[in-house]
């Protein structure tokens, strides 16, 4: 008998293997125009849902709603190149994000608006409140950012801390994913099943990395249920049902198409002059820190799926300053939304294995090419949402997975480990949880003062998953046994000591530099 093999614990990876275009290797052309066009896609879905819901409410109708979803494409495309040169250098894409849906409610529904009898009038009104709560907003990740505040916080970042946090920042959107998948079952379960036989069991039968199942799945995925929709709809197979149904399942009812014109520049200030209220700023900065914790625990996701190693301190500061500079020109332009690092993105990264920077290039150059010639965006926007959400949970998985990657790094049979690790997980999903449930039983949150901006700030922070979780990661993991030289390896810090400086690994400087022309200004960096 010959002897049994001898089996050894897998290796520890800084980078992630498998991918097969890494931060600074980019693909052929046409695969990176396609993956690029895949990104764009992508990202519209959650922007369409933000304007679905805000638009209404705020008294606008489809010409509204394909204004505010063009300038929310247009400031996207920008915001992305800005952080791709300038930011992190990561191949993240910087869209929508649900983060900012409770405080620009607030303002929506506030007291002051309902004596408005005209929508439009109402609709401009509500848009310049959202505007300067925006702009005071994008202080906050500025001020942070460039001070080098958020460097401080990573410094003290531990794999205990990081894999639960980049978890939730995926996780978190569970109570939106299937729910939205479900308004039209018929097209979105189609969509996800679809996706995953042509990424998961198709590749096996020919080539991984092929250019219909391992770089295009998702776009494939979207052309034949989308034709397989329109043939629904064609059919009169809605014919007669209830409008909400006909609104998800239809392709004819966005109305995005007929709103939008040929050709149009978005530009600052075209809703009219901000306006400022203290109430709806401070409500807005609990959504712009939100935002940021989210943004972290996507970014190290992203950092992940494109095989670079982790991200200093200094370039995570230089990152959130100009998510900042993002959310001021979300103000000006009148998006109706802020800004923060898109977690389907991050997730389609893992799906193409491809996790270059000009990749995300070209993606940010489509965003701002259609949202110019609108009358063609629209038409890739009018997606139904359902599609989207179906593919959705696919790339929010994947997302999600890169946090049980940074489990290597500690030792995950500590029991000390374990209790940090899953009690921020279940504390991380069901606080949220509750915040949810009590708002829509009651019509507010659990924290109900006569401080509106108080409830909007208590409820804010707290109705974020990731946020909730990294902060209870933060303190157990700090404040259990810190100096004990046991646990301090058991935390596995000693990983994460070489990257707080800039200077101590060399290939920090390959995948996180500035460009030549501004590196002379920045030493530092």
């Amino acid at each position: 008998m010959g002897k049994e093999p001898e089996f050894v614990p897998y290796p520890i990876h800084e980078q992630l293997p498998g991918i097969d275009y890494c931060i600074t290797s980019p693909p052929p052309w046409h695969t990176t125009m396609l993956v690029g066009f895949q990104h764009y896609v992508i990202m519209l879905g959650t922007i369409v849902l933000i304007a679905t819901i805000l638009v209404p409410q705020m008294g606008g109708g489809y010409e509204e709603k394909a204004r505010v979803i063009q300038s929310m494409v247009f400031v996207a495309g920008i915001n992305t190149l800005l952080q791709v040169y300038f930011g992190t250098r990561l191949p993240v894409v910087i869209g929508g994000s649900f983060t900012y849906l409770l405080p620009t409610l607030s303002i929506i529904l506030s007291r002051r608006y309902t004596y408005f009898i005209d929508p439009y009038e109402r609709f401009y009104h509500t848009m310049r409140a959202i505007q300067g709560a925006m702009i005071c907003a994008s202080i906050f990740q500025i001020v942070v950012g460039y001070f080098g505040l958020w460097g401080v916080c990573i410094r003290f970042l531990s794999p205990v801390i990081a894999a639960p946090w980049v978890m939730l920042s995926a996780l978190g959107l569970y109570y939106i994913a299937f729910p939205a998948l479900a308004n039209c079952v018929e097209i979105g379960l189609p969509a996800l099943i679809i996706l995953v036989v042509l990424f998961m069991y198709a590749p096996y039968g020919l080539n991984q990395g092929s250019f219909v199942f391992g770089r295009c799945a998702v776009l494939v995925t979207i052309i034949i249920v989308w034709i397989y929709a329109h043939i629904l709809t064609a059919a009169g197979a809605y014919n007669g049902r209830p409008p909400e149904t006909q609104y998800s399942c239809r392709t004819d009812r966005a109305g995005i198409i007929w709103g939008s014109p040929w050709v149009r520049i978005p530009y600052p200030l075209q809703w009219g002059r901000p306006l400022f209220y203290a109430g709806d700023a401070f409500a807005m900065i609990a959504a712009s820190f939100v935002s940021l914790v989210e943004s972290t625990g996507t970014i190290i996701a992203v950092q992940r799926f494109c095989s670079a190693t982790f991200v200093p301190p200094s370039v995570f500061s230089r990152g959130i300053g100009w998510q900042g500079i993002a959310i001021m020109l979300d103000g000006l332009f009148g998006t109706a939304n802020g800004s923060a690092a898109s977690v389907e993105n991050a997730g389609l990264l893992a799906v193409t294995r491809v996790g270059s920077r000009r990749v995300i290039k070209i993606a940010a150059c489509f965003m701002i090419f259609f949202s110019i010639f609108a009358k063609f965006g629209a038409v890739i926007a009018s997606i139904p949402i359902p599609l989207f959400f179906g593919i959705y949970c696919v790339l929010y998985a994947y997302a999600a997975s890169a946090g049980i990657g940074l489990l290597q790094f500690c030792n995950i049979n500590s029991l000390r480990n374990k209790f940090i690790i899953g009690f921020a997980l279940i504390l991380g999903l069901s606080i949220p949880q509750f915040f949810r449930e009590y708002f829509i039983e009651s019509g507010y949150g659990p924290m109900h003062t006569r401080t509106r901006a108080f409830n909007d700030i208590i409820n804010v922070i707290f109705s974020s998953s990731a946020t909730v979780g990294a902060i209870i990661a933060y303190l157990l993991d700090w404040s259990h046994c810190y100096r004990d030289d046991s646990v301090r390896k058991d935390r596995g810090l000693h990983w994460f000591y070489k990257y707080r400086s800039y200077n101590a690994d060399a290939r920090s400087e390959e995948f996180y530099a500035l460009p030549y022309s501004l590196s002379k200004y920045f030493p530092s960096y």
